[in-house]
């Protein structure tokens, strides 16, 4: 006779440890997806009015550190000018940014194509901005940390200062970004930067087109 329970075949249950970072990542899905169809029009626009400006590429590609230093393709719209002709190769970023450019990243609209790195789950809407790969050796262990979570549209650090702020005060942001992140802590970061947008505010250090180049820990 068989006892209860013999050769009952064990029934094993997989405990989700990681919740809040599959919420995070259906957020970003749902949210990404929804401004992709609602800017459509808007970023049809913008692509013709950057073609007729600045002519071709339209997008700017280039290779930034993502979760653990990842290596992934960041797009964004040309800003821009091409040197050559009227520009001389020797023309600094300003020089070349000119006032088209600076309508674009004033409002945020080169921005526009970062939602699809946020929908193939390279970036999130929220979390430290990408930075150049080659910054990242330079990192010290405490700024390191901001590696631990994707890279986003927009942050902490964006909503207080953006590129006016130095780069020891970016790091100081990103790393409590990282040790205090809620859901609701992205909505409000969410919303504040709407009004940053609107306001204009940290689009560049003063002397730069955006800010100056990380030398490393201490270089501030």
């Amino acid at each position: 006779m068989r006892r209860d329970g013999a050769n009952t075949p064990r029934v094993t249950v997989t405990v989700v440890t990681d919740l809040p970072q599959i919420v995070k990542r259906v957020f970003d899905v749902i949210l990404s997806l929804v401004g992709l169809l609602v800017t459509l029009p808007l970023t049809l626009v913008v692509s013709i009015a950057t073609v007729l400006v600045l002519g071709r590429p339209l997008l700017f590609l280039q290779d930034r550190a993502g979760v653990r230093g990842k290596t992934f393709r960041l797009y964004k719209f040309r800003t821009m000018a091409e040197t050559g002709n009227s520009i001389p190769q020797t023309a600094s970023d300003e020089d070349r940014l000119g006032g088209f450019g600076r309508f674009m990243r004033r409002t945020s609209l080169d921005e526009l194509p970062q939602l699809w790195n946020v929908l193939t789950g390279d970036m999130s809407l929220v979390g430290p901005r990408p930075l150049l790969v080659e910054y990242v050796p330079l990192y010290s262990p405490e700024q390191s940390r901001r590696l631990l979570v994707k890279p986003g549209i927009t942050g902490w650090a964006q909503i207080h200062g953006r590129n006016a702020l130095s780069w020891e005060e970016k790091f100081k942001y990103d790393v409590w970004y990282v040790d205090n992140w809620t859901p609701l802590l992205d909505l409000k970061i969410l919303a504040l930067t709407i009004t940053l947008i609107v306001r204009g505010e940290g689009i560049s250090r003063a002397g730069h087109a955006t800010a100056p180049r990380f030398l490393g820990s201490g270089d501030e």
